[in-house]
């Protein structure tokens, strides 16, 4: 169909760009399996059903998710929250929590919960990018603990190969170029050593899709629901700050709302084909964005691929050593760790509180294991930071008139909850003449708080006999305290 001035031409139908996407999407396909395979262990399923979340939650989000050159497939934290259900339930279950998950997943998007997400400070986001480097490093520890020892000699061989064969080209991957040599190597001098067919046995047939086998009873909806309402938060969080690092990667905007609806339906499609469902995979997504993919066309191959190196060329995959996908890993780690953000000169520079909130982040997210619990910690500590910071810049000065008749108080900063409490006390109710004037010209009163402080001021007076007169109140604040003063008796 011809491309009028309406439709632009998409930048994938170039032959440059369609290499660059369709490589990218096979090195992701290739580091999927070893992951999606250890989330499937961690969740207690068969090794197929994360494969197969891994190539529809793919294949779908490239479809209807609001990030171009985002991964998502199945996740560690996804697995963690569904363990549970697996363990107690069975396989059925799970597959009614992952459509059901879904479900939430889309009405979530629609009430707009993905515009909270601007609420998330940069502290939290470099925190949590520091601590998705150490995990995806700590992660590849097991895979080099009592191995043979050439798997030694090949990581240090395959990290060596992914840094300088760009020096030669950048046409072909060179996570790609080190995975094919090292497998050559290893089958080719029958070197033993743990290989991703190790793992676990690769699917070799195409899922089928299905309704998951458990009764349609309310009691089933009260077991499958708290898991499926965690992994759909745990999901869109995850997803969302994935976006959000994409975003400021290649210097591109997204829809996070279309995302989030987005990560729903991947979701659903994924439990009808029996998957155990999943998120946006940052670990991948830096791959991915870092061999230069930029479209959804990378997306829908890396799941695409995935599919087809499993069930085609499954015994090909499986003889892969697992030195290769950790000397992958290992790299891109250590490219998305924010190695400035803890350089003597950014560390010294950077106010006490923002450093503090990322290291907060950093040691939550690292001794949970949960990329989730660390930005709502992070962000709850530098909400903490933000309002004591805030309410120390309140200030308060009086002048007297020179015959001694009133006092005139003047109020700077912001009043809220966290400065309200402390202006009660910054007033001489004893020794100020019977006339006081509070002007509030340079301040903002922000809630409830603040007007029982200052009701609470005006009664201070009152019992000593002395009238007190608020000017200066802007139109936003003068509204508020119109119509909660007098009404907050008791709030102090």
């Amino acid at each position: 169909m011809p491309h009028g001035p309406g439709r632009p031409r998409p930048p994938w139908l170039s032959p440059a760009v369609f290499r660059t996407e369709a490589l990218a999407g096979l090195v992701v396909g290739l580091a999927l399996i070893p992951e999606a395979i250890s989330f499937s262990v961690i969740a207690g399923v068969d090794p197929k059903v994360g494969l197969f979340a891994a190539c529809t939650m793919a294949m779908v989000i490239a479809f209807v998710g609001g990030r171009p050159a985002m991964i998502s497939a199945a996740t560690g934290a996804v697995a963690l929250v569904v363990a549970p259900v697996v363990r107690q339930h069975g396989l059925g279950y799970l597959i009614a929590t992952v459509i059901l998950a879904g479900v939430f997943q889309i009405v979530l998007g629609v009430l707009g919960v993905a515009k909270l997400m601007r609420f998330v400070p940069r502290g939290v986001m470099v925190g949590f990018v520091n601590a998705l480097g150490i995990l995806l490093f700590t992660a590849q520890i097991p895979n080099l603990r009592d191995v043979p020892w050439p798997v030694y000699p090949l990581v240090v061989g395959g990290l060596a190969l992914m840094l300088l064969f760009p020096k030669l080209t950048k046409a072909v991957p060179a996570p790609l170029v080190a995975i094919v040599i090292l497998t050559s190597i290893t089958v080719a001098a029958g070197i033993a050593v743990p290989t991703v067919g190790d793992k676990g046995t690769l699917p070799s047939s195409l899922p089928v899709p299905g309704i998951p086998d458990v009764p349609l009873t309310v009691h089933t909806l009260t077991v499958i629901a708290p898991y499926a309402f965690a992994m759909a938060l745990v999901g869109i969080m995850e997803s969302m700050m994935t976006a959000k690092l994409v975003d400021d990667l290649t210097d591109t905007p997204s829809d996070k709302t279309r995302e989030a609806v987005g990560q729903g339906i991947a979701n659903i499609v994924t439990g009808i084909f029996g998957g155990m469902g999943g998120c946006g995979m940052i670990g991948q997504t830096m791959i991915n964005v870092k061999n230069g993919a930029r479209t959804r066309l990378s997306t829908f191959l890396a799941g695409f691929f995935l599919l087809v190196l499993c069930i085609v060329l499954g015994p090909v995959v499986s003889r892969i050593p697992m030195a290769a996908l950790v000397a992958v890993m290992v790299l891109v780690s250590v490219g998305t760790f924010d190695w400035h953000s803890i350089k003597p000169a950014t560390v010294t520079r950077m106010p006490v509180g923002e450093t503090g909130v990322m290291v907060v982040t950093v040691i939550v997210v690292v001794a949970t294991g949960n990329l989730s619990i660390g930005v709502v910690v992070g962000s709850l500590t530098a909400m903490a930071v933000f309002a004591r910071r805030v309410a120390r810049l309140t200030a308060v000065t009086s002048v007297t008139d020179p015959d001694g008749a009133q006092v005139v108080y003047a109020v700077t900063g912001q009043l809220f909850f966290a400065s309200a409490n402390d202006l009660v006390t910054r007033f001489d109710y004893a020794n100020d003449p019977d006339k006081v004037v509070i002007d509030l010209t340079g301040t903002h009163v922000w809630d409830a708080s603040s007007v029982a402080a200052l009701d609470a001021i005006e009664t201070r007076y009152a019992q000593r006999g002395k009238t007190v007169e608020i000017i200066g109140l802007n139109d936003a604040s003068a509204r508020l305290h119109d119509r909660l003063t007098g009404e907050l008796a008791g709030s102090h």
